[in-house]
């Protein structure tokens, strides 16, 4: 067993009650019965047969509070291998939502090669990106150009110590403090708001419910419909037609966001959940698993959403105008720049389908190298994107 160190064991004294058994509760512990004083907590991992592992919790500060701390934090340590010094600072975090992103690299475990990471990590903060904005309008295509609150939860992630596993990315959410407003506490009775998959679009949501378990929850359904639609296309060997799950959380983003955790040589990795006891969630949230052949049906559902609904309206590029276009009507001219709404460093090159009153416009900035400004809707165009309804077309000044 490990023994706790004496910084440890002061810091131990020093956590209150409730504290120690709001952990234990987010853990899948439960107080089975009290005594005198003390609740007899208990926990039964699913995949070890034999009796269960019994804590017992202090319910009010006495003289040997710290020790009976003390004995908690080393049987936790045992069970959940990993530090004291781990679990107290969890225990002192703030209600949070967890995810955890378990990969399968090759080599020893614990360890795991940069390129993947770097791949998992762009994907899970793509995968929160996606999650927050269905939560806050569901979308089959979600636009390019997030809203503030989007960028605001995803800031607000925090990555915390690798589990023990393969190589387990562990990330949480947090949850704003204190009361709820008129939130049920007493839990969600559904992820999905409804049963069956076909029917999984969004119901009104609770006003009082934070924004972040939302997005918490929209990610769980999100990658649980993901699981359950390239099942679906492996089973039928074609592309299925997923928008009506958009408003459970999948959208295009999603799909490429899970291809991106794959990593180019598309490894296996899995996602589990963990939710706050402080909004406890009574649904199972099962760990959702993700193989090479998930990833490229995910890869073709995300481009097939993209083809079909894939239009942005109002975007706005910035640009020279490279190439004109004669041979086609209505004129089009091809545009080497960026769009406001990406990072400016991604440069790209648009075709832009010109308005008569634009042919000449296009024609004096091509020959003089100028830039342009056009304000127009996107669609996809083979690998890259059509502008189409231009409403701007403006030659900038030399």
């Amino acid at each position: 067993m490990t023994v706790i160190t004496d910084a440890e064991f002061k810091e131990a004294g020093n956590l209150a009650p409730a504290v120690v058994r709001r952990y234990l509760s987010g853990k899948g512990w439960s107080a089975e019965r009290d005594l005198s004083g003390s609740e007899l907590w208990e926990w039964r991992p699913q995949d070890e047969p034999g009796p269960p592992y019994e804590l017992l919790v202090p319910v009010q500060r006495r003289r040997d509070y710290a020790g009976r701390v003390a004995d908690i934090l080393e049987t936790l340590a045992v069970v959940e291998t990993r530090s004291p010094s781990a679990i107290l600072r969890e225990m002192l975090l703030p209600p949070v939502d967890w995810q955890f992103l378990r990969l399968v690299p090759p080599g020893p475990a614990g360890t795991a090669p940069l390129l993947d990471l770097v791949s998992a990590l762009t994907g899970l903060k793509d995968l929160h990106t996606a999650a927050a904005s269905s939560a806050l309008t569901p979308l089959a295509v979600q636009p390019a150009q997030k809203p503030q609150v989007v960028k605001d939860h995803v800031a607000a992630v925090r990555l915390d110590q690798t589990r023990v596993g393969s190589y387990v990315i562990a990330a949480h959410t947090p949850l704003p403090e204190g009361p709820y407003g008129g939130y049920d506490r007493r839990g969600q009775g559904s992820l999905f708001h409804e049963t069956e998959l076909a029917r999984r679009s969004m119901l009104e949501m609770q006003p009082s419910e934070p924004f972040a378990r939302r997005v918490s929850r929209m990610l769980y359904a999100g990658v649980a419909c993901a699981q359950a639609a390239a099942e679906q296309a492996l089973a039928d060997d074609s592309v299925p037609r997923v928008e009506h799950m958009s408003g459970a959380g999948l959208s295009a983003n999603l799909c490429e966001s899970l291809v991106r955790i794959a990593g180019e040589e598309s490894r296996d990795f899995s996602l589990s959940f963990a939710w706050s006891s402080e909004l406890p969630v009574e649904q199972p949230s099962p760990p959702v698993a993700f193989s090479r052949r998930h990833a490229v049906a995910l890869d073709a559902v995300a481009k097939d959403l993209r083809e079909r609904l894939g239009r942005e309206e109002g975007a706005i590029l910035h640009g020279v105008v490279t190439k004109l276009h004669r041979d086609v009507n209505p004129r089009e001219a091809t545009i080497y720049g960026s769009l406001v709404h990406e990072d400016t460093s991604r440069q790209r090159r648009v075709r832009v389908e010109l308005r008569p009153e634009d042919i000449d416009n296009a024609t004096d900035a091509w020959r003089r190298g100028l830039e342009v400004a056009v304000t127009g809707d996107l669609e996809p165009r083979g690998t890259g994107v059509r502008m189409r309804g231009v409403t701007v077309f403006v030659v900038q000044p030399e």
